[in-house]
This record gives structure tokens, C-alpha cells and sequence, in this order.
């Protein structure tokens, strides 16, 4: 039995309506307080209020799209005088506001800290309290220990990591994703099952996180359709905010794979939404995966059996079986090519040799060749 250890946010409170309960989580803890969000969310007005109710100053920070590395220059000027932050939005706003209050108190450019193109330094001093409120189902943001940012001059996505980057408090309110559009809950929510498949299947897959997979992608076979479908089904909506969460904690303990090996470099090179471009790869590299597995008589092929049985609800399915109903849930949600983010084959070789470096690809359960990372990149155009 391997060992392993497990690491997550302080606290993490769960439920319809537990927003309300921020203001106790603040209550004489903070003296000054940034607020770091999207363009819009139903839940903006609220936490204000509660703010302004607690008697705590606040500054505002809005983060368009996924975050820059200039962006989180600018927060980290924002943060001047704030012993604490609120990252409220999807996983592109907490991710900007773990990597603002991680370099609001550790001196030094974000290039010091940053993997891959970065010189990989390690934090030295805890970061500001930070408390992580999503308003998407898919990341799992709040409980992780890393920050994906854009490097445009590199063109590619890669991460600030730390495990003093866990957030203090997560607080995750299913009903902050009612309002969701069809194209983020699709998005996001094959995020979410993609950062429950990846773990379990990964190298670094351990006892806990398959526990906690397993639980997840239960209740994305249950819940996504149904959201998707129907925004106001508040059980599917806690089922996927549910879902999202163990994705989060999944990968924050166990590892990755060659769909988010990809998924770095493209966003980089393409500036389009993480979520779109998992989703688009994800039965593809399902399928390369077992493939390569079957023939090298991988023993980790059975994992792709079970993952085919709790998503079928079939106990007799084979793998066939999961990757024809993860395929046809990416068709029914609508997810678009590739190539409707501009990707064309010009960009193929060099998104293949940055999948091979990034640091997600390495959990991948068995490597990929080169010429096998291109068919699936051809496929997803």
C-alpha cells in the first residue's frame, strides 16, 4: 500500500446559502480587505454589503478573462495595505487572487516564483488570508495550491505553486451557479470531470483521492446533463458544485494528465478558455491512453474499466463503453473544435513539444509519443 499525504484548504464550508455565513468568517479578523472578482456575479452585491455591514475597507480588483502575469502585478499594487483577500468568480479570479496574495507578501518579481519559464523559487513567507468563493462549477480553484497564469510572451499558461498557496477558507455555494450560462456549465463542468479522471488514473494516484474521484464522478454522471439542460435544477447544481470540489482536491493531491499537459501550452498560445479546451481533449486523450496502455499491457488499464462502470452506471461496461458516453456528452454539450479558437496544424509541433515539457503532462499514466500527441491535436481541430 503506497504512502501518501493530503493537503487541502484550511476550511472549507459547503452548501445552498452558506455565503451568508462570510460575515462570521470575517468578523474582527480582517482590518483591510481586497476584493478580487469578476466582471459580474449575483453574489458581488452581497459580499459587498456584508463588507460594508463588518465595518472593513475594501479595494476592488476586476480580473477580465484568465489572468496575466501583468494582471497579477497589478493586483499585488492593489493588495498594498490589505491583510486579507476575496477571490469571488470562476477559477481564472481565484487563481489571480492566490497568486496576488501569495506575492503581496513575497518580495520579488512573479518570474522569481514561476515554474517552467520561471526560475521556480520557493515562497518563503505565508501569504495574506485568503479566502476563495467560486461562482463556477469546475475548477476546483478553491482548494488548490497552485495559480495558472497567462505568460504571453512565452505563449503558454504555466503555474505558481506552493502549498502555503491553500486558500484559508473555502466557501462553496452551489447557489452562486444558478444563473450559469449552458456554455460555462458545459465547459466548466467537463473541467470538473476531467479533474476527476486524470487524477485516478494518474501515476501519483493514492488511496484518498481515488475515494474522493470515484464520489466525484458519480455525481457528474447524475448532474451535468441535468444542469446544462435546466440551470434552475438545483440538485444538479449541488451535484456539480460538489463535483468540482473534489476535482479540485483531487488534483491538489494527486496528479494530472496529458489532457492538461495540453491544455497549458494551448491556452498560452490560443487565449482560449481552459475549460473549452479540456473538454474538447478529453475523450481523445482517454482514448490514446488506453490504447497505449493495452498494448504495453499496462496494468493501469482497469482504471479506464472503472471510470467506464460509474459513469455508464453500467457494472458490466467496458471501456468502449465510457469513452462512447464521455464523447457523446462533449457532442450533446455542444463543445467546439479547436479550431473554432484558432487553432490550425501550423500550430500542432510546437503545442506537442511544450505538452511534453509542462509539468501536468508528467502524471499522464503511461507517455505518449510525439507522433500520437499530434493525431490527437489533429482530431480535436
Amino acid at each position: 500500500m503506497p504512502s501518501f499525504e493530503f493537503a487541502t484548504a484550511n476550511r472549507i464550508i459547503f452548501g445552498a446559502g452558506r455565503l451568508s455565513g462570510l460575515d462570521e468568517q470575517l468578523k474582527g479578523s480582517v482590518k483591510r480587505l481586497l476584493l478580487v472578482r469578476g466582471k459580474s456575479s449575483d453574489a458581488l452585491p452581497r459580499v459587498r454589503e456584508i463588507l460594508s455591514a463588518q465595518g472593513i475597507p475594501f479595494n476592488e480588483f476586476e480580473v477580465h478573462g484568465e489572468p496575466t502575469v501583468d494582471v497579477v502585478r497589478e493586483g499585488v499594487k492593489f493588495a498594498e495595505g490589505c491583510d486579507a483577500l476575496i477571490g469571488l468568480g470562476g477559477g481564472s479570479v481565484m487563481d489571480a487572487g492566490k497568486a496576488i496574495a501569495a506575492l503581496a507578501t513575497n518580495h520579488g518579481d512573479v518570474f522569481e516564483y514561476l515554474e517552467v519559464v520561471g526560475k521556480g523559487q520557493a515562497l518563503t513567507e505565508k501569504p495574506l488570508m485568503y479566502i476563495a468563493i467560486p461562482t463556477t462549477a469546475g475548477t476546483g480553484a478553491e482548494v488548490t495550491r497552485n495559480a495558472v497564469l497567462d505568460v504571453p510572451e512565452h505563449g503558454v499558461k504555466v503555474s505558481l505553486r506552493s502549498p502555503m498557496m491553500l486558500p484559508s477558507l473555502a466557501i462553496v455555494d452551489p447557489e452562486l451557479t444558478y444563473n450559469l450560462p449552458q456554455e460555462i456549465t458545459a465547459a466548466s463542468g467537463l473541467d470538473a470531470l476531467t479533474q476527476l479522471i486524470e487524477p485516478f488514473v494518474s501515476l501519483k494516484a493514492n488511496q484518498l483521492t481515488d475515494a474522493i474521484c470515484r464520489e466525484g464522478m458519480a455525481h457528474v454522471a447524475k448532474s451535468l446533463r441535468r444542469a446544462y439542460h435546466d440551470g434552475n435544477d438545483k440538485e444538479a447544481r449541488e451535484g456539480m458544485a460538489l463535483a468540482s470540489l473534489f476535482g479540485g482536491l483531487a488534483l491538489a493531491n494527486a496528479a494530472l494528465g496529458a489532457v492538461h499537459g495540453f491544455a497549458g501550452p494551448l491556452g498560452g498560445m490560443l487565449h482560449a478558455p481552459h475549460g473549452a479546451i479540456c473538454a474538447k481533449l478529453l475523450p481523445l486523450v482517454m482514448e490514446a491512453n488506453f490504447e497505449a496502455m493495452k498494448t504495453a499491457n499496462h496494468a493501469g488499464f482497469t482504471r479506464y474499466e472503472e471510470v467506464a462502470r460509474i459513469l455508464t452506471g453500467n457494472t458490466s461496461a467496458i471501456v468502449e463503453d465510457g469513452l462512447k458516453w464521455v464523447s457523446d456528452l462533449v457532442r450533446e454539450l455542444n463543445i467546439p473544435t479547436l479550431s473554432a479558437h484558432g487553432m490550425t496544424e501550423a500550430h500542432i509541433p510546437e503545442a506537442v513539444q511544450k505538452t511534453l515539457n509542462a509539468s501536468s503532462y508528467k502524471g499522464n499514466p503511461i507517455p505518449l509519443k510525439a507522433s500520437v500527441l499530434r493525431e490527437i491535436l489533429e482530431k480535436a481541430l
